[in-house]
């Protein structure tokens, strides 16, 4: 079944079935996260709950109001909260997350949106073993600095071509997911949306490709090992090398690439994004009580400039080849909007620590008081991570670590790289669970794939990812 159009747009943006921000001081001027019961967390739960849901159950009704759903979920805790905390208190929690966290974050996802949009591979290839495996291979690499829904949209079409003579193609597509729409993206904070809003809450930039790099390599290297295997098993078959003879689109033996700007434009972004990490010029701008620090707000203004540079510049006929449209980013604006202001009282619970109503969480995940439990770590993160997105859930757990990045990256090291590595790797083991899951399903079924269902799927994740994350989980967690 093809996905509606509201959550092929979550999972677009590394981004899946729910993508969503968060303020990174999430307790109110003057509110205690010590005194808000749990029953404030159940807005955002709500909210999740219906992205989830709402596109498998009642796609047609979600299509028409996830918007509506989306404000709904925010006034039902803002309207209450002022009611009983005072507009001075909500105001500046919800505008400290507005302009510190939300805006950055849409900017960012906007600008790769635009820019990747606009490069467009044409040609076609034999889809050999060998070929596939590079092609998966490059995608892998390059979702760690195009962002994992750039290097999908970039390289899933041309795959989908050299593959389309072949009787079995559905494992290519699947193990796509699994490597360039997910695991790839683990080196950089631009590769996934959880990784980006640990850069927003303090997490420097490289942290992550020093710390992650190893279960990179190794869970990529795996699973890239076993596709090879399954792919040339299929391939020296009689019956595929019989319709291989059955092309209807013909190999051209080589690949031509339109918007080629936009490359220098992708290094441009990351270019921006390092800036605001390391140039700290100690100048800020007070707007209604938040504050805007000028390497942030230079950051931003340059993304918004490359993104008109590359409207301008690219060719609309490349734009047209990728089926370029706004309606993706707009919905994604909307359903991030409902989930940062619903999550603003759970992270405010999550900051008081075992003072706070989630006490019980904080105990599942830590051994004792200053003790943390990384297996439990890296598979509560990554099992909440397949069911509801990876982004939120990175930073309810971030927070259960003590949301200090300082301390985390330092003697808490390996709690945080389990906490982003189960948020990264374990988006593949659904459809809903991260970025552009959907939406390569939803490609590879126009192109007459037969795509295993939401079911069939998590069959294929459980056979294949479990036992390799089973194994990474004793190399680097245990």
């Amino acid at each position: 079944m093809t996905a509606p159009r509201g959550v092929q747009a979550l999972r677009r943006f590394g981004i899946t079935a729910a993508l969503a921000l968060v303020p990174a001081c999430a307790h109110a001027e003057g509110v205690d996260g010590a005194t808000l019961p749990v029953t404030w967390g159940l807005p955002f739960a709500g909210m999740l709950l219906s992205i989830a849901l709402y596109p498998m159950f009642a796609p047609a009704f979600w299509h028409r109001h996830f918007g509506k759903i989306a404000a709904a979920w925010a006034l039902a805790f803002l309207l209450p909260f002022a009611a009983t905390h005072g507009v001075a208190a909500t105001w500046p929690m919800f505008l400290h997350a507005l302009i510190d966290e939300y805006i950055p974050f849409i900017v960012l996802l906007g600008s790769l949106y635009t820019i990747a949009g606009g490069i467009c591979v044409y040609g076609n290839l034999r889809g050999s073993p060998r070929t596939n495996t590079a092609i998966l291979a490059l995608g892998t690499l390059l979702a760690s600095f195009m962002g994992t829904t750039g290097a999908a949209m970039l390289l899933i079409r041309p795959l989908l071509r050299a593959n389309d003579n072949r009787r079995h193609n559905v494992h290519v597509v699947v193990f796509f997911i699994f490597l360039v729409a997910n695991a790839g993206g683990m080196l950089t904070p631009l590769g996934d949306p959880p990784l980006f809003l640990g850069f927003l809450n303090g997490v420097s930039f490289f942290w992550t490709t020093q710390h992650l790099v190893l279960p990179m390599l190794f869970v990529c290297g795996v699973l890239l090992a076993l596709f090879h295997a399954l792919d040339t098993w299929f391939f020296r078959r009689e019956d595929e090398r019989r319709d291989a003879l059955l092309d209807p689109t013909p190999d051209t033996g080589r690949l031509a690439v339109g918007g080629k700007l936009n490359f220098l434009l992708l290094a441009g972004v990351t270019g921006f994004v390092l800036l605001s990490g390391v140039w700290k010029p100690g100048i800020a701008f007070m707007v209604s009580g938040a504050r805007v620090e000028l390497q942030n707000l230079v950051r931003d203004a340059g993304l918004v400039a490359l993104a008109l540079v590359s409207l301008a510049l690219t060719p609309r006929a490349v734009r047209a080849a990728n089926d370029f449209n706004w309606a993706p980013i707009a919905e994604v604006a909307k359903l991030f909007a409902g989930i940062f202001v619903t999550i603003t009282p759970v992270i405010a619970i999550l900051k008081a620590g075992e003072a706070g109503a989630f006490a019980g969480l904080i105990h599942l995940v830590n051994e004792a008081p200053g003790r943390p439990d990384d297996i439990m770590y890296f598979w509560a993160t990554g099992l909440l991570s397949s069911f509801l997105d990876n982004a939120p859930t990175w930073l309810v757990f971030f927070n259960l670590a003590g949301g200090d990045a300082a301390t985390l990256m330092t003697t808490g090291a390996k709690t945080l790289a389990a906490i982003s590595a189960g948020a990264v790797l374990m988006g593949a083991n659904t459809y809903i669970g991260n970025a552009p899951n959907f939406m390569v399903k939803a490609i590879a079924e126009s192109r007459g794939v037969r795509m295993p269902g939401f079911f069939g799927y998590l069959g294929w994740s459980c056979t294949i990812l479990v036992p390799v994350f089973l194994a990474a989980t004793w190399l680097f967690f245990a």
